[in-house]
């Protein structure tokens, strides 16, 4: 039985109907669910994962298979696999692989954890700053979101004018999604430099009302 069956013999035997609709729901019905609460799932699984990283290669396969399974269980355990495995995904990777799992069964939810994975990289290898330019013009809102959030989380380590060039090649945006990742990109980063930000939203009169409002939070 390869890791895949296994793991679905074990979503299987933990399922919850109820929940599962539940979840489903506020998912807007996008997703099917066996409905096993984070927490939970991801101990049916952490075994499995230890032994991976032990490996130290990514099993793009297995990554696959969770990504086609109907149950949103299995996109999520492939993103806890990739944020665990997150120091052997390779520059490459991130537009032969990480760009089709951003494009298919797009959700915030899958979104803000790839662009984790992304900003990863980007730490280790400075080509990512380019790919990112390329990232935040795309047709598809996911890959800009993508863009616009991959450097959550560095605080000194942020690189301004990268985040400066992402965000004003979205300001003209109306999509819901975007504007609400510009507004999380500038309040992560206020945290760090409260000062920075609010100069830069007011000199940018273009920023969304819902971009404002996030980024001004703790400033």
């Amino acid at each position: 039985m390869t890791p895949f069956d296994q793991i679905r013999s074990v979503f299987e035997v933990h399922a919850d109907t109820a929940r599962a609709e539940q979840m489903s729901h506020y998912m807007r019905d996008q997703f099917a669910f066996y409905g096993i609460a984070s927490p939970e799932r991801k101990k049916l699984y952490t075994d499995f994962l230890r032994e991976e990283k032990k490996k130290k290669l990514i099993d793009w396969g297995f990554i696959d298979l969770c990504w086609a399974d109907p149950h949103r269980e299995f996109q999520y355990c492939a993103l806890d696999y990739l944020v665990r495995m997150n120091r052997f995904v390779e520059f490459d990777d991130l537009d032969l692989r990480i760009r089709q799992l951003v494009e298919t069964k797009s959700w915030w939810d899958s979104i803000d954890v790839l662009c984790k994975v992304v900003g990863s990289v980007g730490l280790r290898d400075e080509r990512v700053a380019e790919l990112m330019r390329y990232w935040a013009t795309d047709e598809n809102i996911w890959i800009r979101r993508c863009a616009i959030e991959h450097q959550l989380g560095r605080k000194e380590n942020t690189d301004t004018a990268l985040l400066t060039e992402i965000i004003e090649a979205n300001l003209k945006s109306t999509e819901f999604f975007i504007n609400k990742a510009i507004g999380w990109a500038l309040r992560d980063y206020s945290k760090t430099d409260p000062d920075w930000v609010r100069n830069f939203i007011a000199t940018h009169p273009g920023l969304s009302a819902l971009s404002v409002r996030e980024g001004s939070k703790y400033v």
